[in-house]
């Protein structure tokens, strides 16, 4: 889930020890199994809010609990946003259509570590435009994994992803940021996916955070929806998001939330 505003006693950055990446390295693989357990059931026909069921069933089978369900009102196990849905959208009866792109975002807890990222995955025939655009935004995400090692700073991130969305004429949403996690769901640094290489605090070891780039076909402009949650593009062009959840280490980073059975972008037909 990407971040909202930082309580006072969030704004620290902090530094963890091998424990922590213990922790993390169970709980982003659970939230990833999630994921890949749910790629099978995203087809036309079916409502979001089955994918919620399951997906909430699969993670208490699995000892972990949801940290979205009562998070600031918020009632699900997972957001899913469809097509022009930036982030954070219900799930909800209505059926999945031939041809939606669609972002699930789910984070567990696992042992009070948390576990967060999300994927993009097709439904049915999904045109040309719309698959390059998924396409895109993971070697996004991907690229600015790459700028996430120590004494990089945040904005290195930030500018190679904006750097690849402009020259592929995407645009970057700048009203949703990535975050520190661990023990806390939403703690610093933010990660802001455009901006200028250099700026920000610099990466050192042990710094956890998510990156979620999310672009659009068109521009990147924001609206929340009445529901409180549900943030779309103003232009109703396509949008798309990525996220992993990674740690700094000695020598560059190590993603904690990749897919254990390889579904790291679709199609994600086995």
């Amino acid at each position: 889930m990407t971040d909202i505003d930082l309580d006072a006693d969030d704004r620290t950055i902090v530094i963890h020890d091998e424990a922590g990446f213990a922790g993390m390295r169970a709980a982003g693989k659970l939230a990833a199994e999630v994921l890949d357990m749910l790629a099978p059931h995203v087809r036309p026909g079916v409502p979001t809010i089955e994918l919620d069921r399951l997906a909430y069933e699969y993670v208490v089978s699995k000892g972990g609990v949801s940290a979205t369900i009562f998070y600031r009102g918020y009632s699900h196990a997972l957001c899913t946003s469809i097509n022009h849905v930036i982030c954070h959208g219900i799930p909800g009866p209505k059926p999945l259509q031939n041809g939606d792109i669609l972002n699930i975002d789910v984070t567990v807890v696992l042992d009070g570590w948390h576990g967060d990222t999300s994927r993009m995955y097709l439904v049915g025939d999904v045109p040309l435009k719309a698959r390059r655009l998924v396409d895109l935004t993971y070697e996004a995400l991907m690229i600015g994994i790459e700028q996430a090692k120590p004494g990089n700073s945040v904005g290195d991130i930030g500018a190679a992803i904006q750097r690849h969305a402009e020259k592929h004429r995407l645009s970057v949403v700048r009203d949703f940021c990535g975050h520190g996690l661990g023990r806390r769901f939403h703690m610093a640094p933010n990660i802001v996916h455009a901006g200028r290489a250099g700026d920000g605090p610099e990466l050192r070891p042990g710094m956890f955070f998510t990156i979620e780039p999310m672009l659009n076909l068109g521009r990147a402009d924001a609206k929340i929806l009445d529901d409180g949650w549900t943030a779309v593009t103003r232009d109703r062009s396509l949008s798309a998001q990525f996220e992993h959840s990674i740690g700094i280490t000695e020598d560059g980073c190590e993603i904690f939330t990749l897919s254990p059975g390889g579904l790291h972008r679709p199609p994600y037909a086995g």
